[in-house]
C-alpha cells in the first residue's frame, strides 16, 4: 500500500468522536495507508511514500450526498430551472419537469440507443460536479440500465446505487388533476430488477459501490411493495429510501386514501426507523402550506430514527422551503444533505440550506453552518449506515478534500469553513482522494473527460427537446412548457 501524508496542514476539520462532533486544528499531519486513514495528528513519522505540503490547505472530510438523480438532471440545464405548475401548488415533478429529465427517448427522438447515451452523459457530468464541489461519496436515484454500476465506478467516486421502481406513474392529463395509472406486475418486475442491481453493486470489484433499495414515491408504491422492499433491504443488511412529503399533492393524496399524513401512514405501516431515509420530509404536519391539525410528525422521525434528505436547491425553485431545517436537526432528527438536482454542487447546497434555513426560522440563528456540515458528512454517513465516512479519524476511509486557501473568496481565512461555503464554493476545491486514489488534482478532476462530455450532453438535451410533444400529457412542444428567458430572433 502506498502511504500518502498531508504535512503539517495549516487548517484539519478534524472528527472527535468523544463529543460526536468535527473541530478545528491547526499544523498537523494526515496520513493514510492506502483507503484508510492511520494519522491525524501532529508530527508523524512512519514510512511515507508521498507527501504533500499542506501550508497552504485546509484539510476537510469529503461530504456525502445521499440523494440524487445523476441519471437525468445534468439533460435538464436551461430547461428544468423555472418550471413549476401553479395548479398543482408549483411543484414541477408531477408534469412538467418530467418531460426532460424522467421521460424515456422516443424512437423519433432516437430511442434506448440515445437514451443510454444521455444516462452515461448526465451521469459522468453530474459526478465530475460532485468531485469538484468535495463529495466523495454519492448516492444515484437511477431507473437500473446497462452498464450503470460501471459507469459511476470508473469515475472514482463512491457510490451508492438506488435503482428505482413503482407501481403506478403519475399522470396529469388535465394540466390541473393528479391520477395514478396503476400496473401491480410491472411493479413487482421492477423491484426484482432492483434487487439484481443491488446485490451487483455489493459485490463490484471496484469495493468502492454499494446499494440501496429505493422505492419511488409513497404514493406510488402499494403497502406491500413497501413491505416487501424493507424486508429485503434487511435480509441484506441495507438501507431503503423512498420519496415522501415532496409535494402538496402527494400529502393530499395520502390523507385522501387513509385519513393520515405520509409520515403518519408509514409509522403506522412499520415501515420508518434507522434503515428508511425520507428523500425531503418538507410537507410535514407542521409546514404552512398543508394547514393541516396535527403536529406528530417531527416526533415520529425524530422518535424512529428515521433520516431525511435535505435537498433545498431544488424546492427554492418551486418557491417552497422547509419550516425548518434547523428546527428538524435540534429536534434530533438526523438530517443528511443531497443535491437531486442539478447543478450537482454540494457546496451550494448547503449554503442554499443555511440562506432557507435562516429565512423559515426567521433569525439568523435559524440554523448554523456546524449542524450543516455534520449533516452533510456524518449525517449522510449515518443515513446510509457508514460509521467510517464524513469524518477525519483514525480508521475511518480516506475521502478527502484539500481546500486551496490562496483561492479566490477563501481569503481572508479566519474560519475556512465559512469562506469555503459562504464564498468560494467550489472555486477552492483543490485535490480530492477517494479511498486513497486521487480523483482531483489542481482543481481538475482526473478521471472524466469534461470536454468530450459537452458535445454529448448537447445533443442529448436536443433529443429530449425533440421528444417533449411525444411524452407530455398535453403534447405540447419544449418551447411551449419551457420557453427561453427572451425571445430569440427568427424564432416563431
Amino acid at each position: 500500500m502506498t502511504i500518502t501524508c498531508i504535512r503539517k496542514a495549516r487548517w484539519v476539520v478534524a472528527w472527535d468522536g468523544h463529543l460526536g462532533q468535527h473541530y478545528f486544528r491547526n499544523d498537523i499531519d494526515v496520513a493514510f495507508d492506502g483507503n484508510r486513514l492511520i494519522h491525524v495528528d501532529p508530527a508523524y513519522a512512519g514510512r511515507v511514500d508521498r507527501e504533500i505540503d499542506g501550508a497552504g490547505f485546509c484539510v476537510m472530510p469529503g461530504m456525502v450526498n445521499v440523494h440524487t438523480h445523476l441519471q437525468s438532471e445534468s439533460i435538464g440545464r436551461g430547461l428544468i430551472e423555472e418550471l413549476g405548475n401553479p395548479s398543482l401548488y408549483m411543484t414541477g415533478i408531477l408534469d412538467e419537469k418530467s418531460v426532460f429529465v424522467t421521460s424515456g427517448l422516443t424512437e423519433q427522438a432516437g430511442g434506448a440507443v440515445a437514451q443510454l447515451r444521455s444516462n452515461k452523459a448526465s451521469t459522468e457530468n453530474g459526478i465530475a460536479e460532485l468531485l469538484k464541489s468535495g463529495c466523495t461519496t454519492v448516492t444515484d436515484l437511477a431507473v437500473a440500465y446497462d452498464g450503470w454500476l460501471d459507469i459511476m465506478a470508473n469515475t472514482g467516486i463512491r457510490a451508492v446505487a438506488a435503482p428505482m421502481y413503482r407501481d403506478a406513474k403519475w399522470y396529469v392529463p388535465t394540466g390541473h388533476r393528479l391520477d395514478y395509472q396503476w400496473d401491480l406486475e410491472k411493479g413487482r418486475r421492477d423491484f426484482a430488477t432492483a434487487l439484481a442491481a443491488v446485490d451487483a453493486a455489493q459485490a463490484h470489484p471496484s469495493g468502492r459501490l454499494s446499494g440501496m433499495l429505493a422505492p419511488m414515491q409513497v404514493d406510488t408504491c402499494s403497502p406491500e411493495l413497501m413491505r416487501d422492499s424493507l424486508a429485503a433491504a434487511r435480509e441484506r443488511g441495507l438501507k431503503v429510501t423512498v420519496h415522501c412529503s415532496q409535494h402538496i399533492p402527494e400529502f393530499q393524496e395520502i390523507v385522501r386514501r387513509h385519513g393520515l399524513t405520509p409520515v403518519q401512514w408509514m409509522h403506522k405501516e412499520g415501515l420508518l426507523g434507522p434503515d428508511m431515509l425520507l428523500g425531503h420530509a418538507i410537507f410535514l404536519d407542521h409546514h404552512s402550506l398543508v394547514q393541516w391539525w396535527s403536529r406528530r410528525d417531527l416526533d415520529i422521525l425524530q422518535e424512529t430514527g428515521t433520516s431525511v434528505a435535505h435537498c433545498p436547491v431544488v424546492f427554492s425553485r418551486y418557491g417552497q422551503m422547509m419550516e425548518s431545517v434547523g428546527s428538524y436537526i435540534r429536534k434530533g432528527v438526523n438530517v443528511a444533505m443531497g443535491t437531486d438536482t442539478e447543478p450537482q454542487n454540494m457546496a451550494e447546497e448547503v449554503r442554499m440550506a443555511s440562506t432557507l434555513g435562516r429565512a423559515a426560522a426567521g433569525s439568523v440563528q435559524g440554523v448554523w453552518l456546524s449542524e450543516l456540515f455534520h449533516a452533510a458528512t456524518i449525517g449522510g454517513a449515518k443515513a446510509l449506515g457508514r460509521d467510517d465516512l464524513g469524518r477525519l479519524a483514525v480508521g475511518a476511509k480516506a475521502d478527502l478534500v484539500l481546500l486551496d486557501l490562496e483561492a479566490p473568496g477563501m481569503r481572508p481565512v479566519r474560519d475556512p469553513l465559512r469562506s469555503f461555503f459562504f464564498s468560494a464554493a467550489d472555486r477552492a476545491v483543490r485535490h480530492v482522494f477517494v479511498d486513497g486514489a486521487q480523483v482531483v488534482k489542481d482543481g481538475e478532476v482526473t478521471t472524466i473527460d469534461r470536454a468530450a462530455l459537452s458535445v454529448a450532453l448537447q445533443e442529448s438535451q436536443e433529443a429530449f427537446v425533440r421528444n417533449a410533444p411525444y411524452v407530455d400529457f398535453r403534447g405540447r412542444t419544449a418551447d411551449e412548457i419551457s420557453p427561453t428567458s427572451f425571445r430569440i430572433e427568427g424564432r416563431n
